[in-house]
């Protein structure tokens, strides 16, 4: 929206209102303008001067307008106020006071030039484009929030999803490490970006897509954030979902700067859901910081600093047995069964297990500092300092049916470290560059709460599994990357042609140590086998011939090249071409170790690594803004958002590095002699079974292999999106000024990536004719890291704004429509876990269903109110909501079945649902409850006759919001201001305790209901027991309403 203001003149007026065009594009550049010089008859001036002025800095570009009567200035700092002055011989001067650009906004300034004699004053001119990109952005569906969202809205956590979940396209998935789900993909297909360095998890190991556990920079360091789900230039990339693009603060000749703090305690939280009481575990959570920024030489050099810390409780843990009253209870898991567990880990084996886990103590701290010089008036440089650094406790196994002791948990955090240098230089009224080197490090912490001491137990018992020990994944586990970016880039104005030129290499070099099992995992089908000591199955994994789990650690490193071209042609005013080429190409010199005997057995080598992959992406864009209608559409290949640790399995599981050895005898471990314990007594579970210790040791290069397929192309994904906003009055009562705007997604996957178990063979049918596998199927097995197609997304947007300005009153109502599909939904980090996370009928064929991050109706409401009642002091109340349908879910068999289909995924098979009682593929065990179990299944929509569908079941509707009150009042000194503000999450539980509950199903979106197996003799299902399992479980922490209280001041 353009904002007029003081336009004095009436000869003037006329002439400016009709010849000036500012107008907020989603276009490629970093903050930027350009625009056109024409005469009071329409014809171009050329050779004018325009000279743009960052008032903030006194930052100078001077610009001479071509033969076309263009000029364009790029590399401007985000914001402003700017001001722009056009002389020319002949006509009055222009000068445009306040005109604000929003980063990754390019402001047409169409300027008309009035005759000499015309006087005419103009005062201010202002973009109030709500926008924020770290880099160019182009043409595309996306959203933008500035600094008054980031103060105002209520973000409850002091985190940018508190932010962009306010588009309905972008859902944080609180049941799941607020995961960000842009239109329906992976959170694991996003990009990070601030200042344009990365800053997402680069290794994939997180499901909150941050290196660590919480935002790695500091809230109030960050003036700007935008979601670019579909952004057609070329500059961009490294993601196939959206790109999240924040930029930070800089220093002015101002001196400003804030101190905030706040809190909030147990008693501040709610305690009751939908009629059932929850007991919290006491708690206090307390936040500060600080930032400043001002001149260290006025108009030349200035820096910007901010710093944060967080102390409280990290994710809430609740879960307890059967009738505990805990927000998670574990149906069929009793207070007895769990004395019992304990009692003989303490007795029997000399282990106390901890008991039951609760929610314990976190920090974060993290601090930025940016350096901006005006080195001259055509050349600016920055550079920006971050640094984060946080621990929490993690549960290992929180599924619905599964329950750890506390042992079991585990410490994990991360510390980061980013370095960033750019600057930006205009060399002449046309030429101009751009140069930036980045290096970003990350060191994980991932470490088994007790130490890892005593090996995983896994205890299976109506149903569900019961952990205790410590996680299999901790028992050696270190990671550290780094991360250098290169870019360079060049943009030359021709005529109405603005022509870029770039080139980019981004190294990655790895450390990952990941051996699962070293110190030995014990499974047990039952409570009275764990008394009894006769595991089911032991496994252990350590590096071959040493037994020495740091042998073991993978080290490899590769580069991306990427070269691009790119016309963005202004057709004529208000009417843009955005076309492009992207090239990106791989290099490595790593290899995973080679292993003959894969190559033996398959017919091509396991040491395949990313060396010479490429892919060349066409982008093309296009926008129209005929004044109250603007009209946008492209189309575009991305790539990107695959994590690294998908590459890093097949350098640690090679077969060659590492050896898992099993035990599936049954034999007691009274018969077994242990060894290789820290205090040399040989017991059980301290211990490494001795044939298990000396199998590893005599090991062969003959274990399971996780490899690239050597024909493995890099995943793309094509967008077409077309899209619309219309500016628009209505008439009397209902106002003026109303903002609608639409947009269309399509999203087709292209060589996604999937998993195969390539060591599998199908030995026979399953009754209902889903195959069942052999060889070495499952765990143990070798897998394929490969591609497939077939996934796609659709995704419809609409959100209508109104500003009364009067009253002070903002609210935007907004929908998205999703419909989305893939075929392996890659939920996890390792290889057998991507393989057998997923739904299925057959393990090797997925076929493309619903995916499990659809959310398929999402409506969001911000509704603001702000009124100064003395002075100039505001009392602000902001109010956010999202009223949405949850992911979807799929109906399986149970865990406690038998491993019928041969590949140890029993609890991921879909259901077949016999028809009734008489089904010839079923025989029902005596005790079967076929009454109970036909009802269940009829009220959940289950189809008879067939196999459930793989997420066909719909989630539940979900409705919360949060408010956040604000009054402002006088500082210290004149211009000061300080704030006190609380902030509500979830008010709607705090008014009635049956609203703002949040369900969603178990990971992976499975929900197992029936213990089964095949009789081979009459090759028939039999089912032997039904669970009536709860579909979807309330997550405890987020159903109930939680108040912080907060104090800020402000220079």
């Amino acid at each position: 929206m353009t904002n007029w203001k003081n336009l004095i003149g009436g000869v003037a007026v006329a002439a400016i209102s009709s010849g000036i065009v500012l107008q907020a594009e989603a276009q490629v550049t970093s903050s930027a303008l350009r625009g056109q010089l024409t005469s009071p008859e329409g014809q171009v001036v050329s050779g004018a001067s325009v000279v743009v002025v960052d008032t903030r800095t006194g930052s100078a570009t001077n610009l001479t307008t071509n033969e076309q009567g263009a000029f364009s200035a790029r590399g401007l700092n985000v914001g402003g106020p700017y001001s722009i002055t056009a002389q020319a011989d002949g006509f009055q001067s222009l000068q445009l006071n306040d005109v604000f650009i929003a980063l990754g906004e390019t402001a047409n300034l169409n300027l008309q030039f009035a005759a000499t004699d015309a006087a005419r004053t103009m005062d201010t001119i202002v973009l109030t484009a709500s926008a924020a990109n770290v880099i160019q952005t182009a043409i595309g569906p996306n959203s933008t929030f500035d600094l008054a969202t980031l103060q105002n809205s209520p973000s409850v956590n002091r985190d940018l999803r508190d932010i962009i979940r306010q588009d309905p396209r972008v859902y944080i998935d609180e049941s799941f490490g607020d995961g960000v789900q842009c239109a329906g993909a992976h959170p694991r297909f996003n990009s990070l970006t601030v200042d344009g360095v990365s800053l997402n998890d680069g290794f994939g190991l997180n499901s909150n897509g941050y290196p660590g556990q919480q935002m790695p920079f500091p809230f109030d360091a960050i003036s700007n954030v935008s979601v670019e789900l579909a952004p057609f230039d070329v500059q961009y990339n490294g993601f196939t979902a959206c790109n999240i693009n924040a930029v930070t603060k800089s220093g002015t000749n101002e001196f400003h700067g804030s101190a905030f703090f706040d809190y909030t305690d147990d008693s501040l939280k709610g305690d009751k859901s939908e009629g059932d009481t929850i007991n919290s575990d006491p708690f206090e959570t307390k936040r500060h910081g600080f930032s400043l920024g001002g001149p260290i030489i006025k108009d030349r050099l200035f820096f910007f600093g901010a710093y944060e810390k967080f102390e409280g409780p990290g994710a809430t843990i609740d879960r307890g047995v059967e009738g505990s009253g805990a927000g998670t209870e574990i149906a069929g898991f009793t207070q007895a069964d769990y004395d019992r567990i304990r009692d003989a880990a303490i007795n029997l084996y000399d282990y106390d297990p901890g008991g039951v886990p609760a929610t314990e103590a976190t920090f974060n701290e993290k601090y930025l500092m940016r350096v901006d010089a005006n080195i001259t008036d055509n050349h600016r440089a920055s550079f920006t300092y971050n640094y984060d650094e946080g621990l929490s406790l993690s549960e290992s196994d929180g599924d619905n049916n599964e329950f750890e002791y506390s042992k079991h948990l585990y410490q994990r955090g991360a510390e980061t470290k980013t370095y960033s240098g750019q600057l930006f230089s205009n060399w002449t009224d046309n030429f101009s560059t751009e140069l930036r080197v980045s290096k970003n490090e990350v060191e994980f912490t991932q470490a088994s709460l007790d130490g890892a001491r005593f090996g995983e137990v896994q205890i299976s018992h109506n149903g569900n599994t019961i952990y205790l020990g410590s996680d299999d994944s901790r028992h050696a586990n270190a990671l550290n990357y780094a991360t250098w970016t290169y870019k360079g880039l060049a943009n030359y104005q021709l005529n109405n042609h603005s022509l870029t030129a770039g080139v980019e290499r981004i190294e990655t070099d790895v450390f990952n140590l990941f051996v699962q099992e070293a110190e030995g995992e014990y499974r047990f089908s039952s409570i009275d086998d764990f008394v009894a000591g006769t595991p089911s199955r032991i496994t252990y994994e350590n590096a071959t011939g040493t037994n020495n789990a740091n042998d073991g650690g993978a080290e490899f490193g590769y580069a991306v090249n990427t070269f691009y071209l790119q016309d963005e042609w202004e057709i004529q005013p208000g009417m843009n071409l955005t076309a492009g080429l992207r090239y990106d190409y791989y290099t490595s010199d790593d290899e995973p170790n080679y292993n003959q005997n894969f190559v033996d057995k398959y017919g091509f080598a396991n040491t395949s690594n990313m060396d010479g992959k490429d892919l060349l992406m066409p982008r093309l864009g296009f926008n129209y803004d005929a004044g109250d209608i603007q009209v946008r559409a492209g189309a575009g290949l991305y790539s990107g958002g695959n994590p690294n640790v998908w590459i890093s399995n097949n350098y640690s599981n090679n077969g060659v590095t590492l050896y898992e050895a099993q035990d599936r005898s049954g034999a007691p471990l009274s018969s077994l002699t242990f060894v290789n314990d820290e205090d040399g007594l040989g017991r059980p579970f301290y211990g490494i079974p001795e044939g298990l210790f000396n199998e590893v040791a005599a090991a062969s290069t003959n274990g399971p292999v996780n490899a690239l397929d050597p024909d493995f192309e890099i995943p793309s994904e094509w967008k077409f999106a077309a899209g619309f906003t219309y500016n628009f009055d209505l008439p009397g009562f209902w106002g003026q000024d109303y903002s609608l705007m639409a947009d269309w997604l399509l999203s087709a996957t292209k060589d996604a990536s999937t998993v195969q178990l390539i060591s599998a063979e199908q030995e026979g049918n399953a009754p209902d004719g889903r195959p069942i596998y052999g060889g070495s199927a499952g765990f143990g097995g070798d897998y394929l890291l490969t591609n497939n197609d077939g996934g796609k997304s659709n995704t419809l947007s609409g959100a209508l704004s109104k500003a009364y300005e009067d009253f002070g009153i903002k609210w935007t109502l907004a929908y998205a429509f999703t419909d989305a599909e893939d075929s392996n939904p890659m939920t996890s980090s390792v290889a057998n876990s991507n393989f057998f996370n997923v739904a299925r009928t057959d393990a090797n064929n997925l076929g493309v269903a619903t995916s499990n991050y659809e959310i398929p109706h999402r409506f969001t409401l911000n509704l603001s109110w702000e009124k100064a009642f003395f002075g100039e002091y505001f009392t602000r109340a902001n109010l956010f909501g999202s009223a949405y349908q949850a992911r979807p879910f799929s109906y399986t068999f149970n865990s406690s079945s038998d491993d019928m289909f041969g590949d140890d995924s029993v609890a991921n098979h879909l259901l077949y649902v016999p028809t009734g009682a008489g089904d010839p593929l079923v025989r029902f065990a005596d005790g079967f409850d076929q009454e109970a179990f036909f009802a269940y299944v009829d009220g959940a929509g289950l189809g008879r006759g067939g196999i459930a569908g793989r997420n066909a079941q719909d989630g539940q509707w979900v409705n919360k919001f949060d408010l956040r009150i604000e009054q402002e009042f006088p500082g210290a000194l004149r211009g000061h201001k300080s704030k006190a503000y609380f902030t509500i999450e979830n008010i709607g539980n705090l008014l009635n305790d049956e609203w703002g509950a949040v369900y969603q199903a178990g990971f992976p979106q499975t929900v197992g209901i029936v213990d089964a197996s095949i009789d081979e003799a009459t090759n028939q299902y039999v089912y032997n027991e039904f669970f009536a399992a709860t579909a979807e479980r309330r997550e405890t922490a987020v159903s109930l309403w939680e108040l912080r209280l907060g104090v800020k001041y402000e220079f």
